[in-house]
Order: structure tokens, then sequence, then C-alpha cells
């Protein structure tokens, strides 16, 4: 993992609150001014609360939402400000399978239609979309009977392998995967899960993979980016942050994972009150309403994504 295949530097995404006509304009900062490089071969995690900002910056950087602000860089070309044809011919190496294979799959279309509509769109020639089909829909585990039926015909783990040949059809380099395995069954999230990393072997696929479930996190990942309230506060090796997170967002998302082993004891850290609005965020450190070891200078001066010993972390504590 010695060459980025993605650089994001200062991205960020504001969205506009509508209000009357006399109340001054608001704006919900989704994404923060966010840096983050991932490399080639890697599965980079993104993990937090909901409402903390993960999906809008998978989509921002597939561009599937315009950034407000910042740089994307993929394979070293710079994309944010790329035009929409431009943008198209990127898209081919980037690709997303999304949360809920329930609703992401046209139930109109039958599965080899809608597998096939990438390849049209990007001007495969005919023999070479009926090749790839067939040979993409076994790789995930299905097989060529399955591209004459509909969705519904499918179950959730299935449509879900569907949305991953998908993903692959155009043969990508960067998948982002948004909480691919949330709305599945515990026994199919395991498959899933090992598809992926098959699939990643196989092909030599770079994740990022979105989730809030830090046991899923921990299985795939290899790196781990903590975001809280639009805001990367911890970046760390996997082994690293599971073993001693720094930041006390980490600590207390670590604290309330379930725990395998009936004999060991840990300390349960409960946060105070709900995620503030991110059109109305707290100054200085937007954790410190909620942090058991908030000091003065946690509310009124904004700390600083920062190296400390073997990782990043943005804390006044560190």
């Amino acid at each position: 993992m010695t060459t980025p295949i993605l650089e994001v530097k200062g991205l960020q995404k504001l969205f506009p609150v509508k209000k009357g006509w006399f109340q001054q304009r608001s704006y919900v900062h989704a994404v923060n001014g966010i840096d983050a490089t991932v490399y080639e071969g890697e599965t980079l995690g993104i993990v937090g609360e909901s409402g903390c900002g993960k999906s809008t910056l998978g989509r921002c950087i597939l561009r599937l939402l315009q950034p407000t602000q910042g740089e994307i860089i993929f394979q070293g070309q710079e994309i944010s400000r790329l035009g929409k044809k431009e943008m198209n011919i990127v898209r081919r190496q980037m690709q997303m399978v999304f949360q809920n294979p329930f609703d992401t799959l046209n139930p109109k279309l039958k599965i080899g239609h809608i597998l096939t509509e990438p390849l049209l769109t990007h001007g495969f020639p005919r023999e070479q979309r009926q090749a790839l089909l067939e040979e993409t829909i076994e790789i995930v585990g299905l097989n060529k009977q399955h591209l004459n039926r509909y969705p519904h015909e499918f179950s959730g783990g299935q449509r879900q392998r569907i949305g991953i040949a998908r993903a692959l059809m155009l043969q990508p380099k960067l998948i982002i995967a948004d909480e691919p395995v949330s709305a599945l069954d515990v026994s199919i999230q395991s498959q899933i899960l090992n598809l992926l990393q098959d699939l990643q072997e196989q092909f030599l696929l770079t994740y990022i993979f979105i989730s809030h479930d830090l046991s899923v996190v921990e299985h795939i990942s290899d790196r781990v980016a903590v975001m809280y309230l639009g805001e990367i506060v911890e970046f760390a090796d996997k082994d690293k942050l599971f073993s001693r997170p720094l930041h006390p967002y980490s600590q207390a998302l670590l604290s309330a994972t379930p725990i395998s082993d009936p004999d060991e004891n840990r300390e349960r850290i409960i946060l105070r009150g709900d995620l503030p609005s991110p059109s109305n965020p707290p100054q200085g450190c937007k954790f410190h309403p909620r942090c058991h070891a908030c000091m003065e200078i946690c509310r009124t001066e904004t700390p600083r994504l920062r190296e400390v010993e073997d990782r990043q972390v943005a804390c006044h504590l560190i």
C-alpha cells in the first residue's frame, strides 16, 4: 500500500437550509474539511454515528454530489471540477455498492437488463457485453438463469450480490461500499463480506467501506477513519485503533461494541445528549458537549487533525 489511488484535500459539502424571508440563511455542514489518502489494494473503513457525514463523503468522492469546496485526486487526476463527459470516463474506474438492496434495483427490469445498463452507457460492443454479463453474475455466486428474473424473486443477500455485480461490470479500480450489509441478516452479512474480500484479492480492488458497525469494519478494513459531525477525529491502522483508541469519541464507540468473551470486562462510556445539529455545530471542538474529558480549551478552540504517535488525532487531550 504505497501508491495512493485517491487523495481528498479539504473536502467540504454544505447543504443550504430553507428559511423565511427575514431569516439569515444557514447551511448544514455535512462534510467539513476532510483530508484523507487511500492506497491501492487497501480497504479504508469509515465509521461514525448516523448523520456524521459518512455517506455524503462517499457520494462527494464519486461526484454523485458536487462538493462545495476541496480537491479530489483520483489516480493522479483532479476530478472535482470535471465536466459531465470527462467525469463519465473517470466513473468507469469508480463505482458504488449502495446500502439497501431492496430499493436500488429497478423492479420493472430483469437482472440482465439492470447489469447491462452500465455497459450500454459506456459504449461496450454487444459481444463483450454478453461475455461480461455471464462472467460477472457467476463471479458473485449466481448463475446465468438468474439474469431472466426480476428483483422481487431474490432474497436480500442475492440482491446485494446483484448490486455488487453491477459495480463490477465496468471493471473499476475503486469501489465505495455504503453500509452494504446493514440491511441483511447476520449470517448473510458474513457471506457478503467474504465475497467482497475474495473479489478484492481476485481483481486487486480498493475499497472505501462505510459502516456504523464496528465489528464489521474491524473484520474487513486495513485502516479506519472515525467521523464525527462531518470531520475525521481519528485516523489509524485497524489494529492500533481497536486495541488503543485515543480520541474520546473513538473510545466511546468501541466501548459500546458487543464483547465475545464473557470473562472480559469493559467499562462502558455513555455519551451525554444527542448528536448536535450540523446546521448549528458547537464552537470549539464539536464533540465537547458530549465529552467526558472536556477541558476549557475544548469549548473555544477547534482541534486540528495532526500526527500523534502512530496515527492522526484531532483532540486537545492528546
